[in-house]
């Protein structure tokens, strides 16, 4: 499988996990919902401010004040691979 092939299939897993995850009641792919949009974020981090291992932690921990009031709940029942796969996704697809 080519690399195009093995994005289709990391899109698709993510993909599942978001919704699995309860991850898309909140965000959305370039719309800002109660959170910030996936697009939104990438954009915030496309400079390489944070990597896919930093946000993947900031996915497990939640936090507030960063996108506005709204805190995010912390994810920590998301495992690692899980977190990182979604970090991944969200600051190369977006």
């Amino acid at each position: 499988m080519g690399s195009a092939g093995a994005q289709t299939v990391l899109a698709q897993d993510v993909s599942t996990l978001l919704q699995t995850n309860a991850c898309s009641a909140c965000h959305q792919a370039t719309t800002r919902a109660v959170g910030p949009a996936w697009k939104e974020i990438a954009d915030r981090y496309r400079d390489g401010s944070k990597t896919a291992a930093q946000l993947s932690e900031s996915i497990k921990s939640g936090g507030s004040g960063t996108w506005g009031q709204i805190p995010m709940p912390p994810q920590a029942h998301l495992s690692e691979p899980d977190r990182i796969a979604i970090a991944q996704w969200i600051l190369a697809n977006h």
